[in-house]
């Protein structure tokens, strides 16, 4: 079956979680009002914004060319509010995107027919574009496969069991599934532990097109890496019976995530708190060349660091225009 036509869209649902994005929701809703597959209908939940989202969202609305509805209401955090959404939900196919982010046009409609194709597959997901607070293109995880996002097609437990996740934004899940795991409310990293319970499920259907882009600025929690880090690891100790390997296979794989955590700290510039964690973790590294690229990085200043970032979003700005959602 063909989902690219508007005839099918009664099979999925659009959701957006929104809380204080006010200068990225327009945004954010046109890209999926210019789907070319429109979904049955798009909800909103506005979780106690403290800006002018929800004025911003329902002069949006107003133009919608089909369904869609904002529930405004007081802050009860994201992975209640993507609980809520999923119980407001109908259709096959349930797909919820955060209010800074970005669909491309042919999202829907290319993973509901990946999922079409795949039967067995409990949600499909692909590689999605970085950008910053001017919708400037810094980054792509597809520039990654040698390491982090080599994503696989099918069971995704030995990704996950490294503590990598697919990126939110490019998710589209098969609902009847998703209905009866749903979020952690205590979590606060909303979609990791969700997707350690439906990798026991079924498979990750994966895409390599990049269809959606994920908005990195000061109000991701994942600036926040040592709560991301913690927050994976216990994680995986609640579901360690899902995970299918033992007790010191996961303790190898936790010291291994807990190197990679000590790079990305290295490249935000925390260079006191990599080299801690580094310094407790140094069997996590792949082969002692990672170890030693790590330890020569220590000595690189952050101008350095930063003149390479530079020069690496001008590369993107050259292969792509800007992101532009009329």
């Amino acid at each position: 079956m063909n989902f690219a036509t508007n005839s099918n869209k009664q099979e999925v649902f659009a959701f957006v979680p929104s809380y204080n994005h006010a200068p990225f929701v327009e945004k954010c809703l046109k890209s999926i009002i210019k789907q070319t597959l429109s979904p049955k209908k798009l909800l909103v939940i506005d979780d106690g914004s403290k800006d002018n989202s929800t004025q911003v969202i329902e002069k949006v609305l107003k133009n919608c060319p089909f369904e869609s509805e904002l529930i405004v209401r007081e802050n009860r955090g994201l992975c209640a509010t993507l609980n809520q959404g999923l119980a407001l939900s109908s259709s096959k196919y349930f797909a919820y995107l955060g209010s800074d982010d970005i669909w491309l046009p042919e999202f829907l409609a290319e993973r509901a027919n990946l999922l079409e194709r795949r039967e067995t597959a409990v949600l499909g997901y692909g590689h999605a574009f970085f950008v910053n607070e001017k919708d400037e293109i810094i980054d792509c995880t597809a520039d990654y496969k040698k390491n982090w996002a080599n994503y696989p097609d099918g069971d995704a437990r030995p990704m996950l069991v490294k503590g990598i996740a697919p990126v939110s934004s490019t998710i589209f899940y098969r609902r009847s599934v998703l209905e009866n795991v749903g979020w952690n409310e205590d979590s606060r990293l909303e979609d990791y532990e969700m997707y350690l319970k439906l990798a026991a499920l079924g498979d990750f259907a994966f895409d390599e097109q990049i269809l959606s882009v994920w908005r990195h600025h000061d109000y991701n929690t994942s600036k926040d890496l040592l709560l991301m880090l913690k927050e994976v690891l216990e994680a995986q100790w609640r579901n360690f019976n899902l995970l299918g390997v033992s007790e010191n296979e996961l303790s190898r794989a936790q010291t291994a995530t807990k190197f990679h955590y000590a790079r990305d700290l290295l490249q935000h510039g925390n260079k006191k708190q990599a080299w801690k964690l580094a310094r407790q973790n140094w069997r996590g590294a792949n082969s002692n060349f990672e170890l030693a690229k790590f330890l020569v990085r220590l000595g690189v200043p952050m101008s350095v660091v930063e003149a390479k970032r530079k020069l690496k979003k001008e590369n993107y700005s050259r292969r792509f225009e800007k992101l532009e959602i009329e």
